[in-house]
């Protein structure tokens, strides 16, 4: 799995003009599903976004998580996130995970990520053309990819 994390002080999601999930601060989260992802990606992942130290102390330094300072998620799945440009001008999409696969994993890390974060995880709608707005705080973005945790 690969995360492309902003730091946001507002975002939203619409689809066909209707909003479908909003937060006020928080995290927005755009997440590719890779052929090969697991359950422990999944565990691994959520857990470290939820515990990610990006928010500021009374101090201005990052030091608090989403969790601390009860900020929101806004969960996007993003399948160009695992596009390649090696050959051609025409990206290729071949790691990204088929929706048969995708879809579960995608609902599993859902599930997971809300129980983590101890709260409802807004999102937008696997496979539809959506329209997000974000006001990126900081600007703080963070890429994360289960695949290189050591």
């Amino acid at each position: 799995m690969r995360a492309v994390v902003q730091r946001v002080s507002e975002a939203s999601v619409a689809i066909g003009g209707q909003v479908k999930g909003a937060i006020q601060g928080g995290l927005v989260v755009l997440l590719g599903i890779e052929e090969t992802d697991k359950t422990e990606d999944i565990e691994w992942l959520s857990g470290k976004l939820v515990r990610l130290r990006v928010f500021n102390d009374e101090q201005g330094v990052m030091n608090l998580s989403v969790q601390e300072v009860q900020g929101g998620i806004l969960l996007i799945s993003q399948f160009t996130l695992f596009a390649s440009t090696k050959k051609g001008n025409r990206p290729s999409y071949s790691r990204a995970a088929r929706p048969e696969v995708a879809i579960p994993l995608y609902e599993a890390f859902l599930r997971k990520l809300t129980e983590d974060l101890g709260k409802p995880v807004q999102t937008g709608e696997f496979g539809a053309n959506m329209k997000i707005s974000l006001v990126n705080d900081g600007p703080v973005t963070i890429v994360i990819d289960t695949k290189n945790r050591q």
